[in-house]
């Protein structure tokens, strides 16, 4: 049996390469690579040098030109550097033909992405979801990687009669998505009956990119300890807790963040996973206002939402990291009329452009949290009495 290893190791040292095309800009791509970094981090890697190249479109054979190929071969020699990883996603035969130059592991983001979920997968469902996500990953890329996967078992009478190395390694890998899909579908089955079990409460989810904040958020509304930390994917299973805002219930659930360039079998592996953002009643996109991108960060959410058609839900825009913000925009010489105004300006132009469903807060310092409460409980009442206009036991 084939079996996926971890790819990063604790304290990894590690290069970073991308490649600007045609397509982007060397702003955006740097920022791609400012993200790569924080994944190698988030993985256990440090990295000690980034690489960019402008190509037209990527070299089918290496990816980069020979020239950067060599560049990066002689900076990583005599260096403790034992990982390289490229910002996008690379062939089989692309992996083997940069490890016979550079003689060291290397990797794409999709593979750094797979290693992180495999890394903070908890319950059955999302362990059996990245399962299935790393054997779509590693299925076109078998001729390339063969030397990569560690077989277990064989021997005589394991493979059938002129069948290679290679076509076995393929049907063993084909025979396990199969099997890890019909174990979700399993999961499924029983995560629907536990939805359904639910009753009539209405149900709001925690959306959004990355690292902005939902896990914070979601301890504060629900008074709970849902797992929350500085790293990318710090949440991986969707978390679900009964809250009550002025005697009235509802369900409140926090998801796994969306990145840019997630690996689309990633997405099609924790579809049932997004089934809270699917079924949800309203829902709640926390936004890191602190970040530099966060408009961009915002599109990728939106996008992401459209793919799983629950774009049109009701949703509340929630600015995080207001402190971050400041301390990033203003000097500690700006005039405090000046920074009203600024702040003003801001609030003006987002109630504007989301019809005034959107709050500013800071989860961290527990700032404006009862405004984001009292916009929660408007909605959520709202949406009780247009769904049960002759019942009155949710509101006791």
């Amino acid at each position: 049996m084939i079996e996926k290893k971890q790819v990063v190791q604790k304290e990894e040292k590690a290069v970073i390469v991308g490649v600007i095309t045609k397509d982007q800009t060397e702003r955006q791509a740097n920022e791609f690579l400012d993200e790569l970094v924080f994944l190698a981090e988030t993985a256990g890697a440090a990295t000690v040098k980034r690489f960019t190249q402008r190509l037209a479109h990527p070299d089918r054979a290496t990816f980069v030109g020979k020239g950067k190929l060599e560049e990066i071969h002689q900076f990583i020699a005599g260096r403790d550097i034992s990982l390289v990883i490229f910002d996008d996603e690379l062939t089989g035969s692309q992996i083997a033909n940069i490890e016979k130059v550079l003689k060291v592991k290397t990797i794409d983001r999709s593979d750094l992405i797979l290693d992180i979920f495999a890394r903070r997968a908890r319950t059955a469902q999302a362990k059996v979801q990245v399962e299935l996500a790393q054997y779509q990953y590693i299925l076109p890329r078998l001729r390339g990687m063969w030397s990569h996967l560690e077989r277990q078992g064989g021997g005589i009478g394991s493979r059938g009669p002129g069948e290679t190395e290679i076509e076995t390694d393929r049907r063993i890998v084909k025979d396990k998505i199969a099997l890890l899909r019909k174990r979700l579908e399993e999961i499924d089955k029983q995560s629907l009956t536990q939805r359904k079990e639910r009753g009539e409460f209405v149900r709001v989810a925690l959306v959004g990119y990355t690292n902005v904040g939902k896990s914070t958020i979601m301890n504060l509304l629900s008074k709970s300890e849902v797992f929350a930390e500085n790293k990318l994917f710090a949440t991986l299973d969707t978390t679900t807790r009964k809250v009550v805002f002025e005697q009235t219930p509802f369900l409140l659930s926090d998801t796994v963040g969306f990145i840019r360039k997630l690996p689309h079998h990633l997405v099609e592996s924790f579809k049932s996973t997004l089934d809270e953002v699917r079924e949800s009643d309203i829902l709640i996109h926390v936004v890191d206002i602190s970040h530099p991108q966060y408009e961009e960060q915002i599109e990728v959410v939106n996008r992401t939402l459209q793919e799983l058609k629950t774009f049109e839900k009701p949703t509340i825009l929630i600015f995080n990291k207001m402190d971050l913000y400041e301390a990033n925009t203003f000097d500690q010489w700006l005039e405090p009329e000046v920074k009203a105004d600024i702040l003003r300006d801001l609030k003006q132009q987002w109630e504007t452009k989301t019809q005034g469903n959107c709050v500013f807060i800071s989860a961290l310092e527990k700032r404006n949290i009862e405004e984001l409460r009292k916009t929660i409980l408007d909605k959520v009442s709202k949406l009780y009495k247009e769904r049960f206009p002759y019942k009155s036991e949710f509101f006791y």
